[in-house]
């Protein structure tokens, strides 16, 4: 029988997410509980909406938290998008290109895959070679790669979409936060992204924005929505600006951290907060580049928040992260797929991109390397 309560170790996350979560949001997350459909909580869930907004750059009225972790967030989207038959196009250039595929397949689409290495972004002319001839429903794209630390540019592949009459949907789930991500500048239809990297918050909500051509298109559906718990139609009644009509028991905690998490950005400044994660990834890489390591995503399209390092010929790469844990209480991620082995996945999201964080994690290597 366990009688003593969990004890945690010290542990700073560098690794691929979640990140670190600033005091006053842990904090926040101790306040009492108050009803999903309490009036402070109602006002509460306006101020959420409204500081999303601005932090997705947009004007967007359905701009709410999914109750769920970011690949909640992508099956929302595609779920409501998509019906059966409805031909699709999605980049994939890592693990969550490709679980886009996945989840659009059971949605029922007919998926046309545009495949680059992974650690490349995808480029506007491949997407245009795959939209020639076809009129897909939408085309989908990871922003930013958490596998390879790939940075996809958006706006001339909106404009493809849009052109091939498509809607554009874009994963921000390591990129909301972390740099510039501008929704309505881009053209972007539909976007999701997740509490737990850049916005520096715990997981469990995924922050989603859907512009009025895409209500549009789902207002014009001829198949209900799969999902009843993911149906915007259903949600919108409760996040809209109506009255509240209640629809699921909302995890009221973390809608209490995920407020705090977009005040500290809000107060940093988004471009601030922009710019120190730009500082802090240059900083790391100067520092890599001294002790003879390099990034492995594409030069010039390198994420800022999430560097993907190349593990060096004949290193014990999995030793190197153990001890980085257990002798230092620094954790970064393992390479997934055909980079696993091949590379460290270091994260400077959020609370967790600063000078000291960087600083250590690179003593740390040097002394084990």
């Amino acid at each position: 029988m366990i009688t003593q309560a969990f004890t945690l170790p010290q542990r700073t996350l560098m690794g691929p997410g979640p990140s670190d979560v600033p005091p006053s949001v842990l904090a926040a997350m101790g306040q009492s509980l108050v009803g999903h459909l309490d009036p402070s909580f109602v006002a509460m869930m306006e101020e959420i909406k409204k500081m999303l907004r601005q932090v997705f750059l947009t004007e967007n009225e359905m701009t709410f938290p999914i109750s769920g972790t970011g690949s909640a967030g992508m099956e929302f989207c595609f779920t409501n998008l998509i019906e059966p038959g409805d031909e699709v196009v999605i980049g994939i250039n890592g693990v969550f290109g490709t679980r886009m595929a996945d989840v659009a397949a059971r949605c029922g689409a007919e998926v046309v895959k545009v495949e680059v290495e992974w650690g490349h972004i995808i480029e506007p002319a491949q997407i245009a070679e795959a939209l020639n001839g076809r009129s897909p429903k939408l085309v989908a794209i990871v922003h930013a790669e958490t596998s390879t630390g790939a940075l996809t540019p958006l706006g001339d592949i909106s404009k493809l979409a849009h052109d091939a009459g498509a809607l554009f949907l874009v994963d921000s789930v390591t990129s909301l936060g972390g740099c510039p991500v501008r929704v309505d500048d881009w053209g972007v239809d539909v976007i999701y992204s997740g509490t737990q990297k850049c916005l520096s918050c715990p997981p469990g909500l995924a922050p989603v924005s859907l512009s009025p051509r895409a209500m549009e298109a789902i207002a014009g559906r001829k198949t209900a929505v799969q999902s009843w718990y993911l149906d915007v139609n259903l949600l919108a009644n409760y996040w809209g600006d109506g009255a509240r009509v209640y629809h699921h028991t909302a995890p009221i905690t973390m809608n209490y951290a995920l407020h705090e998490s977009l005040r500290l950005i809000l107060d940093e400044g988004l471009e601030n907060c922009w710019s120190r994660h730009e500082t802090n990834h240059f900083r790391l890489k100067n520092g890599l580049a001294e002790i003879g390591l390099g990034i492995a995503s594409q030069e010039g399209h390198q994420l800022w928040q999430l560097n993907a390092v190349t593990v060096p010929e004949g290193t014990d790469e999995s030793g190197v992260r153990k001890a980085l844990l257990n002798d230092h209480g620094i954790e970064i991620g393992p390479g997934l797929g055909p980079l696993a082995g091949k590379v460290w996945r270091i994260g400077l999201m959020g609370y967790s991109s600063s000078e000291e964080n960087v600083d250590r994690v690179l003593a740390a290597l040097k002394t084990l390397l």
